[in-house]
């Protein structure tokens, strides 16, 4: 894998990194990051998107009701607009009303969920026959987006190390009439051990949240690039994982909600090297914007254009990285 210290030494703060970072509050090697990714002009329209926060979004569980009848059961209190990517996402225009306490979400009829983070198990596309590994899966949207999408069938083995965020997880699934769900308190990358092979495996990766600055505000300042540093070790070591249990012909998808190509390419790329011949990436990219080739003058493998990004300036979701692979021995 790349020295994150390489990656470190190779961003170097200027003069207009650090007005940009004091005119929008956030760290000097994230403005420098976004204007070497982007350009000055991309990097002031991504900060702009920041600011302007973005609309939130619910996915209807099509388990329990369709589409159409949950739209007239809220279309007095919530005004939604149906998602470009899922056919049963929605943003929310406007609402009079708490969307996480009214009947509807109550009885599990939809799910508050943010659009982009709807686009991973929708790359994923299990089927109803399939066995399935969430690696990292509460609180449990995207777990339960899997298990919708394979009509309650087959089986979801849904991972996590937090025993809190476990309970939510476990709520979740209960509340939208999940049945095909296993959930066990364990570190993903001990999975090797047991001894399973899956069908599919999702790889949600614990990530600094850069992407969520525009529903979270306090990330920009609340992470820094020793954060990243840290996390780039756990993200490779869950995608290793993954492949490792994944049957030959199999798929995973690898995703974080965060635009730095640290937590991206950069361990696509070092995955590439390992399982040389073994893997390939899947092109996904005409959902969004294409991954990188190139980071901080560093060339990274030609297949990393297959990826998929999404941005707040750009898609109007969350800031999105979207990975899809195939084992192919």
């Amino acid at each position: 894998m790349f020295d994150p210290i390489q990656l470190m030494k190779s961003i170097k703060i200027d003069k207009e990194s650090i007005e940009l970072a004091i005119e929008y509050d956030i760290l000097p090697y994230m403005a420098k990051r976004y204007i070497e990714l982007f350009s000055y002009k991309g990097a002031v329209s991504l900060l702009n998107a920041f600011r302007l926060g973005l609309k939130r979004g619910i996915r209807c569980n099509t388990l329990k009701i369709s589409c159409y009848d949950l739209l007239n059961k809220i279309k007095n209190r919530i005004i939604v607009k149906q998602t470009p990517w899922v056919p049963y996402g929605f943003w929310v225009l406007e609402s009079n009303v708490d969307i996480g306490a009214t009947p509807e979400y109550l009885f599990g009829y939809y799910h508050p969920q943010g659009i982009a983070s709807m686009i991973p198990p929708i790359i994923l596309n299990p089927e109803p026959h399939d066995k399935v590994l969430d690696m990292c899966a509460a609180p449990g949207s995207k777990t339960t987006q899997l298990a919708q999408i394979m009509e309650n069938k087959g089986v979801i083995l849904a991972l996590d190390v937090d025993r809190d965020r476990m309970r939510a997880l476990r709520s979740n699934i209960s509340r939208l009439g999940i049945h095909n769900v296993i959930t066990f308190l364990l570190d993903a990358r001990k999975i090797v051990n047991v001894g399973e092979k899956f069908d599919k495996v999702l790889v949600d990766a614990p990530c600094t949240g850069e992407g969520l600055i525009p529903l979270m505000p306090e990330r920009r300042k609340s992470r820094t690039f020793y954060d990243i540093m840290v996390l780039m070790r756990l993200q490779y070591e869950l995608l290793k994982a993954a492949i490792l249990v994944t049957k030959k012909e199999g798929i995973i998808v690898y995703s974080t909600c965060s635009i730095a190509p640290e937590e991206n390419e950069v361990i696509i790329d070092s995955i590439l090297k390992e399982f040389k011949g073994k893997i390939e990436i899947v092109d996904i990219s005409s959902y969004g914007e294409k991954g990188f080739t190139e980071i901080y003058g560093l060339r990274l493998s030609k297949e990393l254009e297959f990826c998929l990004r999404l941005y707040p300036h750009v898609h109007r979701t969350e800031g999105f990285f979207i990975c899809k692979i195939k084992k192919k021995i």
